[in-house]
């Protein structure tokens, strides 16, 4: 997710200064993407210097109210209409974490066990959560969350499946034993 992106679609409701956008960047996500003051500020830099903000006044309290230009408001309809490409998002961990731990001879088990009580304990924090969003983008950000938790829970529950049908993964190559190498006298 840009976060440039998501800040021309606040500016795009009014203008705002950088601790106001970086609140409902945080309240529009369910704080899942805390923001750190110093990046929403660079990143309004970098907008106004590509043409997509353009910094107001002051206000009495010395606050620089920033507006969505004519090519931010493109820039995010764009961005807006333009569908997320799988190959865009960060490589899951957990993918990785199994295919190397059954590529390693390791037992896998574990691994998806843990991952399981991690995504049910994650599950019922998000139940509970639900109950206190505020408005529709909380909602949306939160039901997300939850229909991703549960199909990792079913993936979980098929990597079982083709674990126990598949014949034992080969084990990871071994050191040779201290004197099963060949014999010095055995040439090459």
């Amino acid at each position: 997710m840009a976060i440039r992106q998501g800040l021309l679609a606040l500016l795009s409701q009014g203008p705002r200064y950088g601790y106001q956008l970086r609140s409902e960047f945080e309240a529009s996500t369910g704080a899942i993407w805390p923001l750190n003051i110093g990046q929403v500020y660079t990143t309004l830099s970098r907008l106004e210097r590509d043409g997509l903000v353009a910094p107001g006044e002051q206000d009495v309290q010395g606050r620089v109210v920033y507006t969505i230009t004519e090519a931010g408001r493109a820039e995010m309809e764009r961005w807006l209409s333009t569908p997320v490409a799988r190959s865009d998002r960060p490589r899951d961990e957990l993918v990785v974490k199994l295919a190397m731990a059954v590529a390693a001879g390791a037992d896998p088990r574990p691994v998806i066990r843990a991952q399981r009580t991690a995504t049910m304990r994650a599950l019922q924090e998000l139940t509970r959560a639900m109950a206190g969003a505020e408005g529709p983008a909380q909602r949306l950000v939160l039901d997300s969350m939850v229909f991703q938790a549960e199909a990792e829970q079913r993936w979980l529950d098929h990597c079982e499946a083709v674990l126990a049908a598949s014949p034992r993964t080969p084990e990871a190559p071994r050191s040779p034993e201290p004197g099963s190498g060949p014999s010095p006298d055995e040439e090459f």
